[in-house]
Protein backbone atom coordinates (compact mmCIF):
# COMPACT_ATOMS: atom_id res chain seq x y z
CA UNK A 1 0.00 0.00 0.00
CA UNK A 2 2.28 3.01 -1.29
CA UNK A 3 -0.68 4.90 -3.54
CA UNK A 4 -1.34 8.88 -1.74
CA UNK A 5 -5.23 7.94 -1.67
CA UNK A 6 -4.70 4.22 0.15
CA UNK A 7 -2.42 5.34 2.95
CA UNK A 8 -4.35 8.57 3.33
CA UNK A 9 -7.59 6.50 3.44
CA UNK A 10 -5.49 4.10 5.84
CA UNK A 11 -4.98 7.19 8.16
CA UNK A 12 -8.43 8.40 8.13
CA UNK A 13 -9.87 5.26 9.10
CA UNK A 14 -7.39 4.54 11.78
CA UNK A 15 -8.13 8.17 13.15
CA UNK A 16 -12.13 7.30 13.37
CA UNK A 17 -11.27 3.99 14.99
CA UNK A 18 -9.13 5.54 17.62
CA UNK A 19 -11.65 8.38 17.90
CA UNK A 20 -14.35 5.76 18.88
CA UNK A 21 -12.36 4.12 21.54
CA UNK A 22 -12.12 7.91 22.90
CA UNK A 23 -8.33 8.38 22.20
CA UNK A 24 -7.57 11.63 22.98
CA UNK A 25 -7.60 14.20 19.60
CA UNK A 26 -3.99 14.90 20.28
CA UNK A 27 -3.10 11.63 21.15
CA UNK A 28 -4.67 10.16 17.89
CA UNK A 29 -3.19 12.89 15.28
CA UNK A 30 0.11 12.07 16.72
CA UNK A 31 0.54 8.43 16.67
CA UNK A 32 -1.53 7.95 13.33
CA UNK A 33 1.21 10.08 12.08
CA UNK A 34 3.86 9.07 13.52
CA UNK A 35 3.27 5.34 12.57
CA UNK A 36 2.32 6.69 8.60
CA UNK A 37 5.73 8.54 8.70
CA UNK A 38 7.67 5.45 9.44
CA UNK A 39 5.70 3.43 7.22
CA UNK A 40 7.23 5.52 4.46
CA UNK A 41 10.64 7.00 5.82
CA UNK A 42 11.35 4.50 8.30
CA UNK A 43 11.60 4.59 12.02
CA UNK A 44 14.47 7.22 12.32
CA UNK A 45 12.10 9.62 10.17
CA UNK A 46 9.29 9.75 12.27
CA UNK A 47 11.35 10.30 15.27
CA UNK A 48 13.10 12.91 13.49
CA UNK A 49 9.55 14.38 13.15
CA UNK A 50 8.67 13.96 16.18
CA UNK A 51 11.65 16.07 17.75
CA UNK A 52 11.35 19.02 15.24
CA UNK A 53 7.67 19.27 14.92
CA UNK A 54 7.24 21.24 18.67
CA UNK A 55 9.81 23.38 18.12
CA UNK A 56 8.84 24.55 14.34
CA UNK A 57 5.03 24.53 15.36
CA UNK A 58 5.68 27.02 18.47
CA UNK A 59 8.27 28.95 16.58
CA UNK A 60 5.34 30.45 14.88
CA UNK A 61 4.72 34.57 16.19
CA UNK A 62 1.12 34.31 14.86
CA UNK A 63 0.47 31.72 17.09
CA UNK A 64 1.17 33.76 20.26
CA UNK A 65 -2.21 35.56 19.65
CA UNK A 66 -3.81 32.17 20.92
CA UNK A 67 -3.08 32.75 25.05
CA UNK A 68 -3.53 36.76 24.63
CA UNK A 69 -6.97 35.98 23.11
CA UNK A 70 -7.72 33.37 25.86
CA UNK A 71 -5.86 35.88 28.41
CA UNK A 72 -8.64 38.39 27.83
CA UNK A 73 -11.20 36.07 27.41
CA UNK A 74 -10.43 34.49 30.81
CA UNK A 75 -9.85 38.14 32.45
CA UNK A 76 -13.17 39.25 31.00
CA UNK A 77 -15.12 36.13 32.63
CA UNK A 78 -13.32 35.89 35.95
CA UNK A 79 -12.99 39.50 36.39
CA UNK A 80 -17.10 40.48 35.75
CA UNK A 81 -16.82 42.28 32.92
CA UNK A 82 -19.42 40.08 31.42
CA UNK A 83 -22.03 39.51 33.98
CA UNK A 84 -24.49 42.78 33.29
CA UNK A 85 -24.68 41.96 29.24
CA UNK A 86 -27.90 40.02 29.80
CA UNK A 87 -29.64 42.77 31.97
CA UNK A 88 -28.67 45.25 30.03
CA UNK A 89 -29.88 43.37 26.80
CA UNK A 90 -33.25 42.48 28.82
CA UNK A 91 -34.24 46.30 29.80
CA UNK A 92 -33.37 47.24 26.47
CA UNK A 93 -34.83 44.72 23.73
CA UNK A 94 -37.32 43.29 26.59
CA UNK A 95 -40.58 44.72 25.00
CA UNK A 96 -39.90 43.17 21.63
CA UNK A 97 -41.98 39.68 20.72
CA UNK A 98 -39.57 37.13 22.26
CA UNK A 99 -37.58 39.72 24.06
CA UNK A 100 -35.55 37.82 26.71
CA UNK A 101 -34.81 35.77 23.96
CA UNK A 102 -33.39 38.19 21.85
CA UNK A 103 -31.62 39.47 24.81
CA UNK A 104 -29.80 36.49 25.11
CA UNK A 105 -28.99 36.28 21.72
CA UNK A 106 -27.12 39.47 21.70
CA UNK A 107 -25.94 39.24 24.97
CA UNK A 108 -24.31 35.81 24.27
CA UNK A 109 -22.69 36.96 20.85
CA UNK A 110 -21.08 40.13 22.63
CA UNK A 111 -19.78 37.25 25.75
CA UNK A 112 -18.90 34.63 23.65
CA UNK A 113 -16.73 37.55 21.60
CA UNK A 114 -15.36 38.86 24.61
CA UNK A 115 -14.46 35.49 25.85
CA UNK A 116 -13.53 34.18 22.86
CA UNK A 117 -14.99 30.45 23.86
CA UNK A 118 -18.44 29.08 22.68
CA UNK A 119 -18.15 26.72 25.32
CA UNK A 120 -17.52 29.10 28.20
CA UNK A 121 -20.63 31.44 26.67
CA UNK A 122 -22.98 28.70 26.51
CA UNK A 123 -22.55 27.64 29.93
CA UNK A 124 -22.49 31.08 31.72
CA UNK A 125 -25.56 32.51 29.69
CA UNK A 126 -27.35 28.63 30.56
CA UNK A 127 -27.05 29.94 34.16
CA UNK A 128 -28.25 33.11 33.85
CA UNK A 129 -30.87 33.30 30.87
CA UNK A 130 -32.46 29.69 30.66
CA UNK A 131 -34.08 29.81 34.23
CA UNK A 132 -35.34 33.50 34.01
CA UNK A 133 -37.03 32.67 30.16
CA UNK A 134 -38.70 29.46 31.86
CA UNK A 135 -39.91 31.46 35.02
CA UNK A 136 -41.71 33.50 32.07
CA UNK A 137 -43.36 30.64 30.62
CA UNK A 138 -41.01 30.32 27.56
CA UNK A 139 -40.73 27.06 25.69
CA UNK A 140 -37.97 24.92 27.04
CA UNK A 141 -37.22 24.28 23.86
CA UNK A 142 -36.70 27.84 22.56
CA UNK A 143 -34.91 28.88 25.91
CA UNK A 144 -32.24 26.62 25.57
CA UNK A 145 -31.92 26.26 21.58
CA UNK A 146 -31.28 30.16 21.78
CA UNK A 147 -28.45 29.82 24.05
CA UNK A 148 -26.78 27.20 22.55
CA UNK A 149 -27.24 28.65 18.95
CA UNK A 150 -25.99 32.07 19.78
CA UNK A 151 -22.95 30.32 21.53
CA UNK A 152 -21.27 29.38 18.67
CA UNK A 153 -20.75 32.69 17.81
CA UNK A 154 -17.68 33.29 19.73
CA UNK A 155 -16.38 31.55 16.67
CA UNK A 156 -17.52 33.96 14.24
CA UNK A 157 -16.96 37.40 15.88
CA UNK A 158 -13.54 38.45 16.10
CA UNK A 159 -11.59 37.92 18.36
CA UNK A 160 -11.46 34.22 17.24
CA UNK A 161 -9.43 31.49 18.08
CA UNK A 162 -10.24 29.56 15.24
CA UNK A 163 -9.04 32.19 12.53
CA UNK A 164 -5.85 32.09 14.21
CA UNK A 165 -5.43 28.23 13.69
CA UNK A 166 -6.64 28.71 10.37
CA UNK A 167 -4.13 31.93 9.49
CA UNK A 168 -1.58 30.07 11.01
CA UNK A 169 -2.12 26.64 9.14
CA UNK A 170 -3.41 28.04 5.41
CA UNK A 171 -0.80 31.10 5.19
CA UNK A 172 -3.19 33.54 5.33
CA UNK A 173 -3.49 37.15 7.59
CA UNK A 174 -4.91 36.28 10.82
CA UNK A 175 -5.58 40.13 10.63
CA UNK A 176 -7.64 39.80 7.64
CA UNK A 177 -9.09 37.17 8.52
CA UNK A 178 -10.77 37.95 12.14
CA UNK A 179 -12.12 40.63 10.06
CA UNK A 180 -13.97 39.53 7.75
CA UNK A 181 -15.99 37.41 10.56
CA UNK A 182 -17.62 40.78 11.75
CA UNK A 183 -20.25 40.74 8.93
CA UNK A 184 -21.08 37.62 8.91
CA UNK A 185 -20.72 37.37 12.68
CA UNK A 186 -23.69 40.43 13.20
CA UNK A 187 -25.53 38.44 10.25
CA UNK A 188 -26.05 35.51 12.02
CA UNK A 189 -27.00 37.38 15.07
CA UNK A 190 -29.79 38.74 13.46
CA UNK A 191 -30.88 35.91 11.33
CA UNK A 192 -31.25 34.32 15.27
CA UNK A 193 -32.68 37.11 16.10
CA UNK A 194 -35.37 37.47 13.39
CA UNK A 195 -36.13 33.83 13.46
CA UNK A 196 -37.18 34.19 17.52
CA UNK A 197 -39.11 37.40 16.31
CA UNK A 198 -40.81 34.97 13.99
CA UNK A 199 -41.59 32.07 16.46
CA UNK A 200 -42.84 34.52 18.99
CA UNK A 201 -45.11 36.43 16.76
CA UNK A 202 -46.88 33.08 15.04
CA UNK A 203 -46.89 31.57 18.40
CA UNK A 204 -47.16 33.82 21.57
CA UNK A 205 -47.68 30.42 24.25
CA UNK A 206 -43.65 29.83 22.97
CA UNK A 207 -42.82 33.27 23.95
CA UNK A 208 -44.57 35.52 26.56
CA UNK A 209 -44.23 39.09 26.28
CA UNK A 210 -42.05 40.87 28.83
CA UNK A 211 -44.35 42.72 31.25
CA UNK A 212 -41.25 45.17 32.91
CA UNK A 213 -41.40 48.31 32.05
CA UNK A 214 -37.96 49.90 32.59
CA UNK A 215 -37.84 53.41 32.70
CA UNK A 216 -35.02 55.50 30.53
CA UNK A 217 -32.67 55.87 33.71
CA UNK A 218 -32.27 52.02 34.45
CA UNK A 219 -31.70 51.31 31.13
CA UNK A 220 -28.50 54.25 30.93
CA UNK A 221 -28.00 52.65 34.55
CA UNK A 222 -27.00 49.19 33.10
CA UNK A 223 -25.03 50.83 30.41
CA UNK A 224 -22.65 51.82 32.67
CA UNK A 225 -22.19 48.80 33.99
CA UNK A 226 -21.57 47.03 30.67
CA UNK A 227 -19.82 49.72 28.92
CA UNK A 228 -16.42 47.96 29.34
CA UNK A 229 -16.75 44.79 27.53
CA UNK A 230 -17.75 46.34 24.25
CA UNK A 231 -14.97 48.74 24.18
CA UNK A 232 -12.65 46.35 24.78
CA UNK A 233 -14.01 44.31 21.53
CA UNK A 234 -13.64 47.71 20.09
CA UNK A 235 -10.51 48.16 20.95
CA UNK A 236 -9.01 44.98 19.53
CA UNK A 237 -11.09 45.02 16.17
CA UNK A 238 -9.96 48.59 15.79
CA UNK A 239 -6.39 48.17 16.49
CA UNK A 240 -6.67 45.30 13.43
CA UNK A 241 -9.03 47.53 11.27
CA UNK A 242 -6.79 50.45 11.10
CA UNK A 243 -3.47 48.94 10.97
CA UNK A 244 -2.11 50.44 14.17
CA UNK A 245 -1.81 46.71 15.46
CA UNK A 246 -0.74 42.97 14.31
CA UNK A 247 -3.58 40.39 15.51
CA UNK A 248 -0.45 39.12 18.00
CA UNK A 249 -0.16 43.02 19.46
CA UNK A 250 -3.81 43.57 19.31
CA UNK A 251 -4.42 40.10 21.39
CA UNK A 252 -1.86 41.63 23.62
CA UNK A 253 -3.36 44.80 23.95
CA UNK A 254 -6.59 42.95 24.25
CA UNK A 255 -4.96 41.15 27.50
CA UNK A 256 -3.66 44.14 28.92
CA UNK A 257 -6.82 45.89 28.80
CA UNK A 258 -8.67 43.43 30.08
CA UNK A 259 -6.68 42.84 32.91
CA UNK A 260 -6.36 46.85 33.70
CA UNK A 261 -10.29 46.77 33.34
CA UNK A 262 -10.54 44.45 36.36
CA UNK A 263 -8.06 45.33 38.44
CA UNK A 264 -10.05 49.25 38.18
CA UNK A 265 -13.10 47.91 39.57
CA UNK A 266 -11.91 46.08 41.92
CA UNK A 267 -12.45 42.25 41.00
CA UNK A 268 -8.75 41.32 40.88
CA UNK A 269 -7.76 39.55 43.61
CA UNK A 270 -5.41 36.62 44.10
CA UNK A 271 -7.79 34.10 43.74
CA UNK A 272 -9.35 35.78 40.57
CA UNK A 273 -5.25 36.04 38.98
CA UNK A 274 -5.15 32.09 40.00
CA UNK A 275 -8.20 31.17 37.95
CA UNK A 276 -7.36 33.72 34.75
CA UNK A 277 -4.21 31.89 34.78
CA UNK A 278 -5.02 28.49 35.05
CA UNK A 279 -7.93 28.79 32.72
CA UNK A 280 -5.00 30.06 30.22
CA UNK A 281 -2.85 27.87 30.73
CA UNK A 282 -5.22 24.84 30.13
CA UNK A 283 -7.05 26.46 27.59
CA UNK A 284 -4.05 27.64 25.31
CA UNK A 285 -1.96 23.88 25.94
CA UNK A 286 -5.27 21.66 24.63
CA UNK A 287 -5.36 23.87 21.45
CA UNK A 288 -1.61 23.52 21.03
CA UNK A 289 -1.35 20.14 21.22
CA UNK A 290 -4.39 19.24 19.08
CA UNK A 291 -2.24 21.93 16.67
CA UNK A 292 0.64 19.94 16.81
CA UNK A 293 -0.57 16.87 16.07
CA UNK A 294 -1.84 18.56 12.91
CA UNK A 295 0.71 19.46 11.90
CA UNK A 296 2.47 15.56 11.86
CA UNK A 297 -0.67 14.78 10.30
CA UNK A 298 0.09 17.54 7.36
CA UNK A 299 3.61 16.11 7.28
CA UNK A 300 2.59 12.40 6.62
CA UNK A 301 0.36 13.37 4.05
CA UNK A 302 2.96 15.16 2.32
CA UNK A 303 4.77 12.52 2.47
CA UNK A 304 2.36 9.85 1.53
CA UNK A 305 1.77 12.55 -1.89
CA UNK A 306 -1.51 13.12 -0.99
CA UNK A 307 -1.80 17.08 -1.87
CA UNK A 308 -0.27 16.89 -5.35
CA UNK A 309 -2.50 13.73 -6.01
CA UNK A 310 -5.48 15.85 -5.00
CA UNK A 311 -4.93 18.84 -7.09
CA UNK A 312 -4.00 16.07 -10.21
CA UNK A 313 -7.49 14.70 -9.51
CA UNK A 314 -9.34 18.49 -9.37
CA UNK A 315 -7.45 19.24 -12.35
CA UNK A 316 -8.49 15.87 -14.18
CA UNK A 317 -12.11 15.94 -13.38
CA UNK A 318 -12.51 20.07 -13.70
CA UNK A 319 -13.93 20.00 -10.10
CA UNK A 320 -15.60 24.33 -10.10
CA UNK A 321 -15.31 26.20 -6.72
CA UNK A 322 -18.90 25.20 -5.91
CA UNK A 323 -18.32 21.39 -5.81
CA UNK A 324 -15.25 22.13 -3.86
CA UNK A 325 -17.26 24.14 -1.38
CA UNK A 326 -20.13 21.33 -1.61
CA UNK A 327 -17.69 18.62 -0.95
CA UNK A 328 -16.26 20.98 2.02
CA UNK A 329 -19.68 21.57 3.39
CA UNK A 330 -20.33 17.77 3.30
CA UNK A 331 -17.27 16.87 5.01
CA UNK A 332 -18.11 18.96 7.96
CA UNK A 333 -21.81 17.84 8.57
CA UNK A 334 -20.33 14.44 9.14
CA UNK A 335 -17.79 15.18 11.04
CA UNK A 336 -18.85 18.06 12.72
CA UNK A 337 -21.59 15.70 14.72
CA UNK A 338 -19.39 14.36 16.09
CA UNK A 339 -15.89 15.63 16.54
CA UNK A 340 -14.47 18.64 18.77
CA UNK A 341 -14.77 21.74 16.47
CA UNK A 342 -10.80 23.03 16.83
CA UNK A 343 -10.15 19.15 16.30
CA UNK A 344 -11.90 18.77 13.01
CA UNK A 345 -10.73 21.73 11.29
CA UNK A 346 -7.31 20.91 11.93
CA UNK A 347 -8.28 17.13 10.46
CA UNK A 348 -9.92 18.15 7.41
CA UNK A 349 -7.76 21.34 6.29
CA UNK A 350 -4.81 18.73 5.65
CA UNK A 351 -7.45 17.19 2.67
CA UNK A 352 -9.49 20.22 1.99
CA UNK A 353 -6.89 22.80 1.38
CA UNK A 354 -4.70 21.46 -1.75
CA UNK A 355 -8.99 21.48 -3.20
CA UNK A 356 -9.07 25.11 -1.92
CA UNK A 357 -5.91 25.94 -4.16
CA UNK A 358 -6.49 23.67 -6.96
CA UNK A 359 -10.04 25.62 -7.48
CA UNK A 360 -8.04 29.26 -6.84
CA UNK A 361 -10.73 30.28 -4.28
CA UNK A 362 -9.97 32.72 -1.66
CA UNK A 363 -8.34 31.61 1.96
CA UNK A 364 -10.63 34.32 3.91
CA UNK A 365 -13.73 33.56 1.90
CA UNK A 366 -12.69 29.87 3.06
CA UNK A 367 -11.87 30.53 6.29
CA UNK A 368 -15.53 32.38 6.94
CA UNK A 369 -16.84 29.21 5.37
CA UNK A 370 -15.48 26.88 7.55
CA UNK A 371 -15.62 28.70 10.43
CA UNK A 372 -19.73 28.79 10.18
CA UNK A 373 -19.69 24.96 9.23
CA UNK A 374 -17.93 24.61 12.58
CA UNK A 375 -21.02 26.48 14.13
CA UNK A 376 -23.21 23.98 12.60
CA UNK A 377 -21.28 21.07 13.73
CA UNK A 378 -21.06 22.68 17.59
CA UNK A 379 -25.29 22.18 17.07
CA UNK A 380 -26.21 19.25 15.21
CA UNK A 381 -27.10 15.59 16.79
CA UNK A 382 -25.80 13.45 17.63
CA UNK A 383 -22.74 15.21 19.98
CA UNK A 384 -23.78 18.73 18.73
CA UNK A 385 -21.08 20.06 21.96
CA UNK A 386 -22.93 23.35 22.64
CA UNK A 387 -26.21 21.33 23.26
CA UNK A 388 -24.18 19.46 25.70
CA UNK A 389 -22.66 22.40 27.53
CA UNK A 390 -26.10 23.37 27.87
CA UNK A 391 -27.57 20.61 29.21
CA UNK A 392 -25.01 20.13 31.90
CA UNK A 393 -25.61 23.71 32.85
CA UNK A 394 -29.74 23.12 32.95
CA UNK A 395 -29.72 19.70 34.58
CA UNK A 396 -32.66 17.73 34.44
CA UNK A 397 -35.52 21.11 33.82
CA UNK A 398 -34.63 20.24 29.92
CA UNK A 399 -34.21 16.85 28.21
CA UNK A 400 -31.39 16.24 26.08
CA UNK A 401 -33.68 16.02 22.45
CA UNK A 402 -35.69 19.19 23.71
CA UNK A 403 -32.91 21.45 23.50
CA UNK A 404 -31.57 20.03 19.89
CA UNK A 405 -35.59 20.88 18.93
CA UNK A 406 -35.10 24.16 19.84
CA UNK A 407 -31.67 24.24 18.06
CA UNK A 408 -33.23 23.28 14.46
CA UNK A 409 -35.09 26.53 14.43
CA UNK A 410 -31.15 27.99 14.33
CA UNK A 411 -30.46 25.52 11.90
CA UNK A 412 -32.48 26.75 9.34
CA UNK A 413 -31.35 29.97 10.30
CA UNK A 414 -27.77 29.28 9.02
CA UNK A 415 -28.81 27.50 5.99
CA UNK A 416 -29.69 30.53 4.76
CA UNK A 417 -26.69 32.44 6.30
CA UNK A 418 -24.45 30.17 4.70
CA UNK A 419 -26.09 30.37 1.06
CA UNK A 420 -26.10 34.12 1.03
CA UNK A 421 -22.33 33.62 1.97
CA UNK A 422 -21.39 31.35 -1.00
CA UNK A 423 -23.74 33.91 -3.16
CA UNK A 424 -22.28 36.86 -1.91
CA UNK A 425 -18.44 36.81 -0.89
CA UNK A 426 -18.34 40.55 -0.89
CA UNK A 427 -20.45 39.95 2.70
CA UNK A 428 -17.01 38.24 3.92
CA UNK A 429 -14.27 39.81 1.50
CA UNK A 430 -15.40 43.62 1.83
CA UNK A 431 -14.42 44.47 5.08
CA UNK A 432 -10.97 43.10 4.55
CA UNK A 433 -10.45 45.06 1.41
CA UNK A 434 -10.82 48.02 3.22
CA UNK A 435 -7.82 47.52 5.69
CA UNK A 436 -4.87 49.82 6.17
Amino acid sequence: MSDPLSLTLAALVALLVLFAIRVPIAVALALVSLVGIAWIRGPQAAWGALMAAPYDFAAHWSLSAIPMFLLMGAAAFRGGLTASLFEAMRLWLGRLPGGLAIATNFASAIFASASGSSVASSAAMTRIAVPEMLNSGYSPALATGTVAASGTLGALIPPSIVFVLFGWYTQTPIGALLIAGIIPGILTAVAYALVILFIAMRRPDLAPPDTRRPSLSEKLSVLARIWPTPLLILAVVGSIYTGVATATEAAALGAGAALLLCAVRGTLTRVTIGQILSDTVRGTGAIFFIALGATLLTRFLALAGFPVYISGLAATIELTPLMVIGIMIVLYLILGAFLDPIGIMLITLPILLPLFNAADLNMIWMGVLVVKMIEVGMLTPPVGLNVFIVKAAVGGRVALWTIFRGVSWFLAAEVVVIGLLIAFPALTLWLPGLMR
